[in-house]
């Protein structure tokens, strides 16, 4: 039972589904699902702070089950995403039937696409970095596998990680510095490793100019069949779902800093520098990824295997109430501003000191 429990994931997909199909005021049930049922449901539902044992952790390491789970996501977001631009594209909607269906897709996008795409970009296989890479695709993102795995995991809680929110800063700006600044490092990334291999910019080894071809052509495809409106509303449903990725990124490690040492190197990254969610439903719904801490600390880690610690800074709710409660930002300010460690603060005026 334990075994199947994160085919409730699936929700999320299903409920896109129904919504696109039956249209008016239900365009809308994802993200009621997603951002007020589940949140409802998160402050009723107990938190699992429980680790596997060591028998629980061998047989659940090498259960192809688990990985099922993860693949069977790359036909459901391609279908669904298909089937949301068709239904845009055919039927005659109003405008809140629009948006509804905008936010719906760029849900499924973000939580089925991105975010299986993260756990996926970590596996040493090349079948499973090529499905992670296609669902980045649709999300304009591909450039995320670059910079996450390259960069993010050696600059996380750090002034230098754009992916990082700062103590006091708005998700709002958030969205900006990080889109932009991700988008920067992956190409400074890929131009080391160009340097690294000896070869030049314009090169097959360049990722970065395979993956601008690879949006444009699925933009070129889209207006191949659908037109400029089906274009446009492929962008649209892309946003949302790169948007829902960020907020997940500020909620991660806001606030939180690793010291610096006289070399000038940071120390490493260890279970206190993300923030940590047990509450049961954001965790299935997630593949894991609210146990962030575990995840950074051993980042080859597979999602069912991830551990709780308990010195790693808890969320007092889990990821989907705390990405309603970012919307917000006196309200996110107040709540979680007092929960990031003192030292961590005093490390962060220390900096901003010296830059003065």
């Amino acid at each position: 039972m334990k075994n199947i429990k994160y085919l409730f994931a699936y929700t999320i997909p299903i409920s896109a589904i129904l919504g696109i199909y039956f249209k008016d005021i239900w365009s809308f049930t994802t993200p009621v699902f997603a951002f007020v049922l589940v949140p409802v449901i998160e402050l009723l539902a107990y938190q699992n702070t429980k680790n596997l044992d060591a028998e629980e952790r061998n047989k659940k390491s090498n259960l192809i089950w688990f990985d099922i789970l993860l693949y069977l996501n790359l036909p459901i977001v391609i279908s669904i995403l298909v089937y949301s631009i068709y239904t845009f594209n055919t039927y005659a909607l109003t405008s809140i039937e629009i948006i509804g269906l905008i936010l719906t897709t760029g849900i499924v996008l973000g939580s089925s696409g991105i975010n299986v795409a993260h756990e996926l970009g970590h596996r040493s296989t090349v079948a499973e970095k090529i499905i992670a890479k296609i669902l980045l695709l649709p999300s304009f993102y591909m450039h995320f596998y670059v910079e996450h795995n390259f960069g993010h995991h050696l600059k996380a809680a750090t002034a230098e990680d754009p992916a990082t929110a700062q103590y006091n800063q708005s998700l709002y700006e958030f969205w900006v510095s990080s889109v932009i600044g991700q988008y920067l490092s992956a190409w400074r990334i890929q131009k080391k490793l160009l340097v690294t291999n000896g070869t030049g910019f314009i090169s097959i080894k360049n990722d970065m100019l395979w993956y601008i071809l690879a949006q444009l052509g699925y933009l070129a495809t889209v207006g191949f069949f659908f037109g400029i409106t089906g274009v446009l509303y492929a962008i649209a449903v892309g946003v949302v779902g790169f948007l829902l990725l960020e907020t997940i990124n500020y909620i991660e490690h806001y606030g939180l800093r690793r010291n610096k040492k006289e070399s000038g190197r940071y120390e490493r990254v260890t279970e206190v520098h993300s923030w940590n969610s047990n509450h049961i439903i954001g965790r299935i719904l997630l593949y894991e990824l609210t146990r962030h801490s575990d995840h950074h600390y051993k980042s080859t880690k597979k999602y069912q295997l991830l551990d709780y610690h308990d010195i790693s800074p808890q969320l007092p709710y889990g990821y989907p109430t705390s990405m309603v409660i970012a919307l917000i930002p006196p309200l996110w300010f107040k709540i979680m501003n007092k929960r990031v460690p003192q030292h961590m603060k005093e490390n962060l005026i220390e900096y901003k000191v010296t830059l003065q």
